[in-house]
């Protein structure tokens, strides 16, 4: 029989202790019940004030436009789900992937109709852990890459390997589909990627959250990294959008507000200036965290016609 000192029992147990609360401070998703029909998920905060009236308006419109319920298997067996909004037959197809904590309706609330402007049919979708997906652990992007490529695979399959698509996310969102660009089950017709203030990487992002709370990221990011590897069954350290850009398969576009102070626009800088493909930066002056597109909706949709047009012309 072996026995442990109660010494070093007290502190793997403190190490185990701290290291959930952690995680579940920092990964966890509580179970989500669906809105009702005058209910509407907003972004909190001052900076987003202004925007709520359009963002119900744009919500509103999204919910009465014809759209299909769609779902795909996670490779872990959970059930994912989005919905598909078809301006024209054979149009390319855009997927879209929201933020942390976020939903299809808070995070990509306009988005249908910014597809539809472009020409493309929509897919907006809940990733794992979040809206009526299922799942309890946000992985940032980690386990969510691997999502983003299986939604690719799922439009090839459905609409042919022929079909245009983008791939496009907002914060969390953004550095995800960064990440899928990298990966070498990447589908050949996925033609671009649209990073809207994403995230260099899970260590920057948290380690500055912690210092804006007073809290050590050097002390308490490891019980975070820990928390993960135990409870949620993924590693941090795995791959990041920084070292994914590095070895993008397709064109990259990054979008940010310079006035971000959630995720600071320079992260956006340092991935553009880190990535091997063709690229473009995009600020938009005076925007927020996540709302580029509503402060500059014409040089937001211009942006990307002009970049969609020179990924074309290298065709």
């Amino acid at each position: 029989m072996i026995f442990i000192p109660i010494s070093l029992a007290v502190i793997l147990i403190a190490v185990l202790t701290i290291s959930y609360v952690c995680f579940r401070r920092v990964f966890y998703s509580a179970p989500r019940k669906p809105l009702g029909k005058d209910e509407y998920d907003l972004p909190k905060g001052e900076v987003y004030k202004p925007f709520h009236e359009g963002m119900i308006k744009w919500i509103k419109e999204t919910r009465s436009l014809p759209h299909e319920d769609v779902e795909i298997t996670s490779r872990d067996g959970l059930t994912l789900r989005g919905k598909y909004y078809e301006y024209k037959k054979g149009a390319p197809v855009e997927i879209m992937l929201h933020g942390y904590l976020g939903h299809i309706e808070r995070d990509l609330c306009g988005g249908a109709q910014r597809a539809f402007a472009l020409g493309r049919n929509a897919l907006l979708v809940n990733q794992r852990a979040a809206g009526t997906s299922d799942g309890s652990v946000i992985t940032f992007g980690i386990k969510e890459r691997h999502d983003c490529i299986d939604w690719a695979k799922y439009v090839c399959d459905r609409f042919g390997e022929n079909t245009p698509i983008y791939l496009t996310g907002i914060s969390m969102g953004a550095s995800t589909v960064m990440m899928a660009a990298a990966d070498e089950e990447l589908p050949k017709n996925v033609s671009f990627v649209l990073a809207d203030c994403g995230f260099t990487s899970a260590r920057e992002i948290i380690g500055k959250i912690l210092t804006e709370m007073k809290l050590p990221p050097k002390l308490v990011y490891p019980f975070i990294k820990l928390g993960a590897r135990i409870y949620g069954g993924f590693s941090l350290d795995e791959t990041s959008a920084i070292e994914a850009v590095k070895k993008a398969r397709v064109p990259v576009i990054f979008i940010h507000g310079d006035s971000d102070d959630f995720v600071p626009f320079s992260m956006s800088e340092r991935l553009y200036d880190a990535c091997i493909t063709k690229k473009e930066l995009v600020a938009i002056e005076g925007a927020a965290h996540g709302v580029s597109y509503p402060t500059d909706k014409e040089r937001y949709v211009e942006a990307l016609r002009d970049f969609e047009q020179k990924c074309k012309s290298d065709l």
